[in-house]
């Protein structure tokens, strides 16, 4: 190992985003790097980022994770998408689902021959019977996609839904079994070196001071030694994305398991409903500027479909993103790298990216500014495609029965995502800034959702016989169909899988 090998790395903060760091930290580094975490009993975690994108499966692969007792130890249940109620209208109803729309056909994804097909029969299904993540959600259907060659009933995706609170426990076992050193203390001061202005130690308030090479901010909203030491700046998007207030309450678990998140547009922002095996997680996201936080309680409470377990948790927040994640020999992740609201899922999924590129530009003690500078070009370019994503869902809004949404319809946007609803508005056709992201499919959702219907078609499609993409439509509607049908309903199967985990352990 170099003279200059980081040996102590210092984590502060803990709840979600602390544990999934220190995790693959520690899987990674070995004993070959002292890893200390520090978390404050007296600092709660915000803890509602309970539903998730399919990359998480991904990173609990990458740990090693037993699935079953996975789905166990965090009460999870599995989502296929996100069920959207009065977006774009009020009475309107669609799913953003893990999967494509069928096969694609001569390398252009099967949506443009649905639109082909609509325009010649005023009769067509809906696109959504084409997507098996849809079909299955709407029939509270559930069973892993199987098989590794390419079908129609296997062509989707799933993420998992679970208590934060419960996957951050979980996440620590890991890591302190594998070596993590956990401290509990608040932490009262920083040092840093007077030449380099590198993070030398933090010093708690009982007066313990814990010492590291390179330090991890996972302090939340607050970045005490991004924002607190290093002054990295704050982008502020609430000009695009207004909401910057939230109330999250727990109720009881329901009756029939849903696999999917529901988010339900209201006259100031949205409401969030996820449903866990031990009890369902809700919230409301607005913009207080609209709604007052106690008709926003409201709201909330009155929306339940299931007993309320608590009082609503009131949260603050000012959409955007750090100027800078990685400063010096600190780096940010989590909520004091940038927030954006939960409309997508994305935050554990930002979390998942980042721990992933500070292990791809993992720095010596002299942290390179290079290497940060890379890093911090990915994060930035990460919150932005998937800023420009949710602002999407405001934007195209037919809805003027409050100020709220007014407001969206005029808003202004960035060009980037301007250039993307022109062009599927006039071809259909969509622009991918972030290929690694929200898929093609996914954009198509959103706007087809909230109701855009492209001018024109694709001349080529055009060309197509119409008889025979006809019929190849129902075909694959009909398979679909019959392979939904034959699946375990979602509840069974969380429960049937559950069991199997207690009984292992």
């Amino acid at each position: 190992m170099s003279d200059m090998a980081i040996r102590n790395i210092v984590i502060v903060g803990g709840g979600t985003a602390g544990w999934m760091t220190a995790a693959p930290l520690a899987l990674r580094l070995g004993t070959s790097c002292n890893i200390v975490l520090v978390e404050s009993p007296e600092i709660g975690t915000v803890g509602v980022g309970e539903s998730t994108l399919p990359t998480i499966r991904y990173y609990n692969l990458a740990l090693g994770l037993d699935g079953t007792d996975f789905v166990r130890r965090t009460q999870a249940t599995f989502k296929l998408g996100i069920e959207f109620q009065d977006w774009g209208h009020v009475g309107n109803r669609f799913f953003h689902g893990f999967s494509d729309f069928g096969p694609s056909i001569e390398n252009r994804p099967a949506y443009m021959y649905w639109l082909r097909l609509s325009r010649a029969r005023k009769d067509m299904p809906s696109y959504e019977e084409w997507s098996v993540a849809t079909a299955m959600a709407r029939a509270h259907r559930f069973m892993p996609p199987y098989g590794d060659r390419p079908s129609v009933t296997n062509a989707y995706s799933y993420a998992f839904q679970f208590d934060a609170g419960l996957y951050a426990a979980y996440l620590r076992d890991y890591a302190t079994e594998r070596g993590v050193q956990r401290i509990e203390g608040t932490v009262g001061d920083v040092e840093q070196h007077p030449e380099t202005g590198f993070i030398t130690a933090v010093t708690l308030r009982d007066g313990r001071r814990v010492e590291g090479d390179l330090f991890i901010d996972c302090t939340g909203f607050r970045g005490l030694l991004i924002e607190g030491v290093y002054q990295a700046g704050y982008e502020d998007w609430s000009a695009m994305l207004p909401c910057n207030s939230a109330q999250a309450v727990p109720s009881a678990s329901a009756d029939k398991l849903t696999p999917f998140t529901r988010a339900a547009a209201k006259s100031a922002g949205w409401t969030w409903r996820i449903p866990l095996q031990h009890r369902t997680g809700n919230g409301h996201v607005y913009c207080d500027a609209f709604m007052s936080d106690e008709e926003a309680g409201r709201v909330l409470l009155d929306g339940l479909d299931t007993e309320a377990l608590d009082a609503p948790r009131q949260l603050r927040f000012t959409a955007g993103r750090r100027r800078k994640s990685w400063v010096k020999n600190c780096v940010a992740i989590g909520l004091s790298s940038g927030f954006l609201e939960p409309l997508e899922s994305t935050s554990i999924n930002i979390v998942e990216l980042a721990v992933g590129w500070l292990l791809q530009y993992f720095p010596d003690r002299d942290c390179r500014p290079e290497l940060a500078d890379e890093f911090n070009r990915l994060v930035a370019q990460r919150y932005e495609f998937v800023r420009d994503f949710i602002v999407l869902h405001y934007k195209l809004t037919n809805r003027d029965d409050s100020e709220f949404w007014r407001y969206c319809a005029n808003m202004p946007i960035p060009d980037s995502l301007r250039h993307q609803i022109d062009l599927f508005r006039a071809s259909g056709r969509v622009t991918l800034y972030d290929p690694e992201g929200f898929s093609m499919d996914s954009h198509a959702s959103i706007m087809l959702g909230l109701g855009i219907r492209p001018e024109t078609g694709d001349p080529l499609i055009d060309r197509m016989d119409l008889k025979r993409l006809d019929e190849h439509f129902g075909k694959v509607r009909a398979t679909i169909r019959q392979a939904v049908g034959a699946m375990p309903d979602h509840g069974e199967f969380v429960a049937q899988l559950a069991a199997g985990a207690r009984r292992k352990s």
